[in-house]
């Protein structure tokens, strides 16, 4: 079993910040990709941000140069550093892994999910 954990969701102010973090823990030998992914009110969910095991990155064109993926290999964690919040932010957000298991399974997980509200 492969858990996945966010935190630092909250509310901002239009133009503030929120890091949000997901540590990946369980029987893992090893992680490719981990991203982001939000879903709000009424929408499908879409990609954010991807960063795979050697730091190579993506982003949805609607965050690119406000949002930093990143993310601590040793840890198994994943970072998004959200810059220059929208009142279009506000979703709640997803953390994903692709792992192979420590009985060399490859499977995609998910986090819970943590609400971003921007608003002012």
């Amino acid at each position: 079993q492969v858990q996945l954990v966010e935190s630092g969701g909250g509310l901002a102010q239009p133009g503030g910040f929120l890091r949000l973090s997901c540590a990946a823990s369980g029987s893992i030998f090893s992680i490719n990709a981990m991203g982001w992914y939000r879903q709000a009110p009424g929408k499908q969910r879409e990609l954010v941000a991807v960063i795979t095991s050697g730091g190579s990155t993506n982003y949805a064109d609607s965050v690119k140069g406000r949002f930093t993926i990143s993310r601590d290999n040793a840890k198994n964690t994943v970072y998004l550093q959200m810059n220059s919040l929208k009142p279009e932010d506000t979703a709640v957000y997803y953390c994903s892994a692709h792992v192979l298991t420590t009985t060399l399974r490859n499977d995609n997980y998910w986090g819970q999910g943590t609400q971003v509200t921007v608003s002012s």
